[in-house]
């Protein structure tokens, strides 16, 4: 590992956390937490609603912070959550109008800011970005479950 190979991962990282920090002001600044803006975007373009694995699955959030998000929207009866009849031990969790209502603005602009984003590079730069980043999260996730590291 060279210098210049230090140098860009703290480069990459650090954009990548001025992201995660963007979006979590973000959502601070529209009434809620992050992780509560995550899941509120998976559903609200989930027209037929979905599972909370499937949600988790989505958003990379443990079971645990999907299943307390879903009772705080259902608190607030932003969303519903149904038994499916053939396994009643997993629910379908859907938006409901006032749901919807309450994060339509917040959820339609930060996807027209991504959108929009994504869109000021060529398709080529696009392809680039996307394949890149899979590399880079593929390798990252191979190494951080890897038992030891040769320093």
């Amino acid at each position: 590992m060279t210098k210049e190979d230090r140098k860009n991962a703290y480069l990459y990282c650090k954009f990548r956390d001025e992201q995660f920090a963007l979006y979590d002001e973000y959502a601070k600044r529209n009434g809620m937490m992050m992780k509560t803006l995550l899941v509120v975007n998976v559903l609200f373009y989930a027209k037929d609603g979905m599972t909370q694995k499937e949600i988790c699955r989505r958003t990379f959030q443990s079971k645990q912070t999907v299943n307390l998000i879903t009772k705080n929207l259902l608190a607030e009866n932003y969303v519903t959550v149904t038994e499916m009849p053939e396994n009643k031990r997993n629910k379908i969790v859907r938006m409901t109008d006032a749901g919807r209502a309450y994060c339509k603005k917040v959820v339609c602009h930060i996807t027209w800011a991504e959108d929009t984003a994504m869109s000021m590079f060529t398709p080529e730069q696009q392809r680039q970005l996307i394949d890149l980043s899979q590399t880079f999260t593929k390798n990252l996730t191979m190494l951080v479950h890897q038992e030891t590291e040769d320093v």
